[in-house]
This record gives C-alpha cells, sequence and structure tokens, in this order.
C-alpha cells in the first residue's frame, strides 16, 4: 500500500501504548525488495530452514497482505528466492518480513513487493514439508499474531493489533 502511514507517526501517537497492541521490531531488518513502503494484515508462518509452506503462501493469492516468516533467525538457508519473491508480487502480496534470509539479491530487488530480511545468503533449504500457518510467532523477541496489522517504511517496522489510520 502506498498510503501506508508513515512508521515514526505511527510510533510518535502510540509512544505510551502499554497494552502490548503496539509493538515495534528491533532494527535489524535489510530491505531487499523494490518497493520501500508496504503494510497489510500479516499471514504468519513458522518454520525452520525449510520454506515448503513460504512456496505455498506466495503461490496463493495474498490480496494486499503481508506474510510474516518466523525463520527462528537462521542465517544457514535462505527462505525465499527470486522465484518465490516472482510469485509473491505477481500474486499481490504486499510485502514479505522474514526473521532469517533470502537469496538472488538482484532478482529480489526488481519485484513490485516489499521484502525484509536479515541477511542474504545463496544456500537453498530443504524441502521437507514442516513448519506452521496462521498461528503466533516470534521475531526478533517481538510476538506477531495472524491478522495483525503489519506497518514498514525506509525507518523500521511496527505491528499493530488493529488497522491504524
Amino acid at each position: 500500500m502506498t498510503s501506508s502511514p508513515a512508521t515514526c507517526d505511527l510510533c510518535d501517537a502510540h509512544k505510551g501504548d502499554a497494552s502490548g497492541n503496539f509493538r515495534v521490531l528491533p532494527p535489524v531488518f535489510r530491505d531487499f525488495g523494490a518497493v520501500r513502503r508496504f503494510s497489510g494484515p500479516a499471514i504468519t508462518i513458522k518454520c525452520f530452514e525449510d520454506n515448503s509452506l513460504v512456496k505455498a503462501a506466495v503461490d496463493s493469492a495474498g490480496d494486499g497482505r503481508v506474510l510474516v516468516v518466523d525463520g527462528g533467525g537462521s542465517l544457514r538457508r535462505a527462505l525465499l528466492g527470486g522465484n518465490l519473491g516472482a510469485a509473491a508480487a505477481k500474486n499481490g502480496w504486499a510485502g514479505v518480513v522474514i526473521d532469517g534470509c533470502v537469496r538472488d539479491v538482484m532478482e529480489l530487488a526488481a519485484h513490485q513487493i516489499g521484502i525484509r530480511a536479515l541477511a542474504a545468503i545463496p544456500l537453498p533449504t530443504e524441502k521437507r514439508n514442516e513448519g506452521q500457518r496462521d498461528v503466533v510467532v516470534q521475531l526478533q523477541g517481538v510476538w506477531v499474531r495472524p491478522g495483525d496489522w503489519l506497518y514498514a517504511d525506509e525507518d523500521g517496522i511496527v505491528v499493530s493489533a488493529t488497522a491504524l489510520a
């Protein structure tokens, strides 16, 4: 979405929130996609060095949602590459946020989608059909629930239990 509110403005408005409904992800995620600002409701996946569920998700209709992947912070295998990035963009995903790695960096940079991850590594995953979808996940110590709203821009990533104007 191009009309997303700026994360700094959201933080200014919600900095006193003690309910846990507004959360800020640590500044450890790098930008890999062509879209710098994106937002949408979260679809969650928890997997470790197996991107079978990531592939299934991006091959389906995104409808402006954000795929949030708890990859356990692994820096050993890439959970998203050029082909899956292309599928996510083609199928209408607003963005993908991965607590883990990506590959095919030059290809990802050309896709019209927001992509954030910890790092790049050329090694792909093994396909074991393991993982969980639509579960509460944790990215770098921050909880994300299915249906939470995620907002990302050049300043960072924030998550809210409800859509924010």
